[in-house]
């Protein structure tokens, strides 16, 4: 499927198959662009994805709500055994994630539509004059949706799901935060493959998008 497609899926609020690359992950994540996310989307991406559903933001404005790295938390604070602390992944690059949230409204957090509802709010906050009083009155940590800071200058620096999920939502013209989540496979209990990911996506209607066709669109553009 062409990259138009995937841009014309997310901007109706609908999901996009992206594919890292077989060097790195090789894995297939579910994404879809935060501001339209309701109960149904954590739905399917719990029910068909199975992974870890996070929130990706762009890194400029996870600096405007002060947010850090986890691994760089760890590393400032007291904590013993620092020598767990994660540096670089199996596949090369630093781990995104930060905090843990949910939205101050939950109840348990963990319910498709108490995480709709964190995930959602993430991305109204993109347009909120102050963003940090926003954010530290909304929302609580730890809580059941972790938020992934994409690297500054995006695919330029790291080429992850977090980095190119930020992207798609940035050239589709959409607030640059996206929920994403990893697709498993029940059969292998492994990553889906390309091969069963590009057939759910055409049973279903969802484009798939290749990191390598993403990163040719970047230097491009």
């Amino acid at each position: 499927m062409s990259l138009e497609s995937a841009l014309q899926s997310l901007k109706r609020g609908e999901f996009v198959l992206l594919f890292d690359s077989a060097g790195r992950e090789n894995e297939i994540d579910m994404v879809v662009a935060a501001e339209f996310v309701t109960s149904e989307h954590v739905a399917r991406m719990r029910q068909h994805a199975g992974g870890l559903l996070c929130i990706a933001i762009d890194n400029n404005f996870a600096k405007s709500l002060e947010l850090k790295y986890m691994h760089e938390i760890l590393s400032d604070s007291s904590i013993p055994n620092k020598e767990m602390i994660m540096g670089l992944a199996p596949y090369g690059d630093h781990p995104t994630f930060s905090l843990s949230v949910n939205h101050y409204q939950t109840y348990t957090g963990i319910t498709d539509n108490d995480r709709s509802l964190t995930i959602r709010e993430m991305a109204n906050i993109y347009n909120v004059e102050n963003k940090q009083k926003k954010f530290a009155s909304s929302f609580k940590t730890p809580g059941h949706v972790p938020l992934l800071i994409a690297s500054k200058g995006l695919l330029a620096a790291r080429q992850g799901h977090t980095e190119m999920s930020v992207y798609l939502a940035q050239i589709a013209g959409l607030t640059p935060v996206t929920a994403i989540c990893e697709m498993m496979d029940a059969e292998t209990y492994t990553a889906l493959s390309v091969d069963k990911a590009e057939k759910f996506g055409k049973q279903n209607g969802i484009p798939l998008i290749d990191g390598k066709e993403l990163l040719e669109y970047a230097k491009v553009h």
